[in-house]
């Protein structure tokens, strides 16, 4: 076993530490928890710790009760944000108009006109990088080109749908 101290003990009680911390409610998180504890838990050690097990243990609560209350602010901004913007109202559909949505396609369908019409490779990258989600370097990786280039084709795209929603604006 590699390492000393508080790494030593982190790595002979990883498997525990991982089963505290799904037991805590971590669940699929549990692995990137660990390592975020680890991060935390060598960043503030600033010395010898005289119970580096215990340490390592109230950093990973410390680590799920933040989560607890991250994700009790997140519900709590979104019910706020459904209040102040009316949410559902029982009875009445949230579905869109058909207006609502023959809008949405006319725009849709003008934004995708202006995308093509700048040619396939910025049409590629930006939805590639968009849509897809792919990085801009992976993307200037799978296309052989700069990652400049790639910039290059995505501020083009994104002039052309500045403009695009321009003149749907003024009409």
């Amino acid at each position: 076993m590699t390492g000393t101290g508080l790494e030593a003990v982190f790595l002979n009680h990883r498997a525990p530490l991982l089963r505290f911390l799904r037991a805590r409610g971590a669940g699929d998180s549990a692995e990137d928890l660990l390592q975020e504890l680890w991060i935390k838990a060598a960043a503030g050690a600033s010395g010898p710790i005289a119970e580096p097990l215990a340490y390592l243990y109230r950093t990973a609560n410390n680590l799920m009760l933040d989560r607890r209350r991250s994700e009790l602010r997140s519900a709590r901004r979104d019910q706020d944000w459904t209040d102040v913007t009316g949410g559902a109202v029982t009875g009445v559909s949230d579905a869109p108009s058909g207006e609502r949505v023959l809008i949405a396609r006319e725009r849709l369908e003008a934004a995708e006109t202006a995308l093509k019409a700048l040619g396939e490779r910025t049409e590629h990258v930006f939805r590639r990088f968009r849509v897809e989600g792919v990085s801009q370097r992976e993307i200037a990786d799978e296309l052989g080109i700069s990652l400049s280039a790639v910039e290059k084709h995505l501020q083009k795209a994104y002039r052309a749908l500045i403009e695009v929603r321009r003149r749907l604006d003024a009409e």
